[in-house]
């Protein structure tokens, strides 16, 4: 596998949603972690996020690439009501929240739960949260759409293609399964600051953000979707919803993962597969959190009920799974109430359901 340079690292572009639609800008693709490029007045008293906080008038949101269409498509129809003005940036799950621990911004997208580093870098910080489940995921496997020799694969196979071990030493698809081609297999993935690497990580390799590191990483899932749809080789995952708004140009592969609880054999991702649980063990809910300093600023409110009351269809547009009605209830108490923390204490919870935890927390 040749390792394959498409760039070097560079800063975010943040995307500002008002009367008009937003257009994302196209991160860099990069072989190593993103780089965070810190504000000037980067402490919780003069960031920009706080000054927003006081004057109001300005939602400013960053994190996930997987959760920016939900939010995109939610603050689009919400400022047609409001006049509020919603600044939306992608930076990843784990840029996002150091911005949102910096208080650089209010609200923070992440496909995944915060980790327990966050959690202490924004403690330090004095940032207080409310976590609130705003969808499902099932995370795509996907390659070229002429690889006719691949249709499925077991949890244990992509361990032995991602596992850190793997690195310099299965370089070809005939090394992943006996019949597979003598050729080389080149990867893609999310870049390390991503949620959607992280949940990736410990579901398949069994340890958190450990990966091998020969592979083309991207914070922008778009970036993806160009380079496993133009490599015959390339082997890439990232969000479902990427790949539904991409079937054209990818095949997608599903996964086995040996648990016939889950369903017998191999299960491929679908809003059917992800909302009942037989697509394991890559299917996963997906987050944004609230700063509690601002949570009752009236813009702040209006917003985040809109988001969890109207985003049903919304959802669905984007190529989401929507939460049972139910569980938006209950996020919206869980909201309403200022209830601090995470449900998730210790990170992701591989197989999870959110109504459960929310009922119980």
């Amino acid at each position: 596998m040749t390792k394959q340079e498409t760039g070097k690292d560079m800063q975010k572009t943040p995307v500002l949603i008002m009367t008009v639609a937003a257009a994302m800008a196209i991160s860099a693709c990069s072989k190593h972690a993103p780089t965070e490029q810190s504000a000037p007045g980067a402490n919780a008293d003069n960031a920009p996020g706080a000054g927003a906080q006081q004057a109001g008038g300005t939602i400013a949101i960053d994190g996930s690439s997987t959760v920016f269409p939900i939010t995109e498509a939610v603050a689009e129809e919400f400022q047609k009501t409001s006049e509020a003005n919603v600044l939306i940036g992608v930076s990843g799950t784990g840029g996002g929240f150091k911005k949102f621990c910096k208080g650089e911004t209010i609200i923070s997208g992440a496909s995944r739960p915060i980790k327990p580093t966050e959690v202490e870098m924004c403690g330090e910080a004095g940032i207080k949260y409310t976590e609130l489940p705003v969808a499902y995921d099932g995370i795509a496997i996907v390659v070229h759409r002429d690889a006719k020799w691949v249709d499925t694969m077991t949890v244990e196979e992509l361990k032995k293609l991602w596992a850190p071990e793997a690195q310099g030493k299965v370089m070809k698809w005939s090394q992943v399964r006996t019949g597979w081609p003598d050729e080389e297999i080149h990867l893609f993935g999310p870049g390390v600051d991503s949620g959607t690497y992280d949940y990736f990580t410990k579901a398949i390799v069994g340890t958190e953000h450990a990966s091998r590191g020969d592979f083309t990483s991207s914070e922008d899932d778009n970036v993806l979707v160009q380079g496993v749809s133009t490599d015959p080789g390339g082997l890439g995952f990232f969000g479902f919803a990427y790949y539904a708004s991409n079937r054209d140009k990818l095949k997608l592969i599903a996964i086995d993962d040996g648990n016939e609880d889950n369903g017998k054999g191999a299960i491929a991702p679908s809003v059917k597969s992800v909302a009942n649980g037989t697509y394991q063990p890559l299917a996963r809910p997906i987050f944004i959190y609230v700063a509690q300093s601002v949570a009752k600023r009236a813009d702040v409110d209006a917003f985040i009920t809109y988001y969890l009351t109207k985003s049903i269809p919304l959802v669905t547009e984007t190529g989401y799974i929507p939460l049972p009605p139910g569980a938006y209830e209950l996020a919206l108490k869980r909201f309403k109430d200022n209830i601090a923390g995470s449900l998730f204490t210790g990170g992701s919870k591989v197989g999870v359901t959110v109504e459960q935890l929310l009922a119980g927390g």
